[in-house]
């Protein structure tokens, strides 16, 4: 670690205190970014195929003019009447099954999730959430309790944890596992609200096979009383190369939908989207104001989102490079089988299981001296996460199957070179 480096990390942990981490071994100081290159401080630029946040590239021209014309026109919240919040609810609604009629926005996932949970337990009267073992939900009070996967926070009251669709027992197990935690709420007489689900599983571990295995968990709870709740936040706005949404997976049309990241492409906006007999009925008793949630100049840039993402294709591009990431993948498994397992994914969003043998950290650490940025997901971190901006082009995923085949071939080297020796036996 350089003694610049060394010198930022020593003021940010005086300053900023002891909750903040950063990523990798030696920490990356970026000091600016353009489409799906970040450069950090010594002009060195790396490769993202993490961040899904700016869904269409750094800086994308076009959103930050967005921005920049409505920051100089106005800014102001949804009490009054202006244009924008009106514009991006009808184009978010288009894209959304027609039983979907109404849009609340907020400024973070987390709060859309919360207001999710809210709405939920009102217009059921139940209190009881299912969540899957790794899943991550947000950070306020109520989403960290549906969050196994944050340290060091309880699991809320009322919340019930079912299997991940993942391993041996798969999506049946899951199945399963919901079915069980409804019956576990009979017997504590726990009235079921609803199922909170990422569409995709992402932080356990990203599952989307066989398509629609969600429906029989979905109807069960629904039977029970319960809502389902479509956490989009990672697989929406076109990731996965399908459409735009992941619940499109399923074929089950969820009762509220929320959002949030990707949506203002590093700008704070987050929405729900709902079935309106549940926001009439929730509104007959409780109002919703966020003042800064639905603000003029997010929905200004959330409303350029959508235009790059229609006017780019960025969905075919997604559906295209993931294909081609796919093939890269189970090259990679066939050169290294001992250490390289299954590909999970579609479109911009893979899980690459990494087998005994190899520590993934090493192996995101490697990329990111490679120049290419990664991380790790699941329960028991050993998936590499890749997740890389809409952009992403087929030139860039060669990059980066290249960048990583060099990280493995090195790891598989470190690895034989540090085996015993049989030595033959004496005669």
């Amino acid at each position: 670690m350089s003694t610049y480096v060394h010198d930022q990390l020593e003021r940010r942990r005086r300053a900023l205190g002891p909750t903040y981490t950063h990523f990798y071994q030696e920490p990356l100081e970026l000091v600016r970014a353009e489409g799906v290159w970040m450069f950090d401080s010594t002009g060195k630029k790396y490769l993202d195929a993490y961040n899904n946040v700016p869904a269409v590239g750094h800086c994308h021209p076009l959103v930050v003019e967005a921005l920049a014309r409505q920051a100089s026109r106005l800014n102001t919240h949804t009490r009054y009447l202006s244009r924008e919040p009106t514009e991006l609810a009808e184009r978010l609604l288009s894209t959304m099954p027609p039983d979907i009629q109404n849009v609340v926005f907020t400024c973070s996932g987390s709060e859309a999730n919360d207001l999710a949970i809210r709405i939920s337990k009102f217009v059921t009267g139940g209190t009881g959430f299912i969540v899957t073992p790794h899943a991550y939900h947000g950070t306020t009070e109520l989403t960290s309790g549906m969050s196994p996967s944050m340290k060091g926070y309880a699991k809320g009251k009322d919340v019930y944890i079912t299997s991940a669709p993942l391993g041996d027992e798969g999506p049946s197990g899951f199945v399963l596992g919901v079915k069980a935690c409804l019956e576990k709420m009979r017997a504590d007489g726990v009235k079921p609200a609803g199922l909170l689900i990422d569409t995709i599983v992402s932080s356990d571990g990203l599952c989307i096979n066989p398509p629609g295995f969600l429906q029989e968990a979905v109807q069960a709870v629904r039977d029970a009383g319960g809502l389902f709740v479509a956490d989009e936040v990672q697989p929406g706005f076109g990731r996965m190369g399908w459409g735009m949404w992941g619940f499109e997976l399923h074929g089950s049309i969820p009762d509220i939908v929320t959002m949030g990241k990707p949506m203002g492409n590093g700008h704070p906006i987050a929405a729900l989207a709902a079935k309106p007999e549940i926001m009439n009925a929730f509104a007959q008793r409780f109002g919703y104001f966020n003042t800064f949630g639905g603000n003029n100049v997010s929905c200004a840039v959330a409303l350029a989102v959508l235009d790059v993402i229609e006017n780019e294709g960025l969905i075919e591009n997604s559906r295209s490079v993931g294909l081609l990431l796919k093939d890269g993948f189970r090259r990679l498994s066939s050169t290294y089988p001992a250490v390289v397992g299954e590909a999970r994914g579609s479109g911009l969003y893979w899980g690459l299981d990494m087998l005994s043998g190899v520590e993934t950290s090493d192996v995101v650490n490697g990329m990111r001296d490679a120049g290419v940025l990664i991380s790790s997901m699941g329960s028991r971190k050993n998936t590499l996460k890749i997740r890389p901006p809409l952009i992403f082009s087929r030139e860039n995923a060669e990059l980066f199957l290249d960048a990583l085949n060099k990280v493995l071939q090195l790891k598989m080297s470190s690895l034989e070179r540090a085996a015993p020796r049989v030595l033959p036996h004496a005669v």
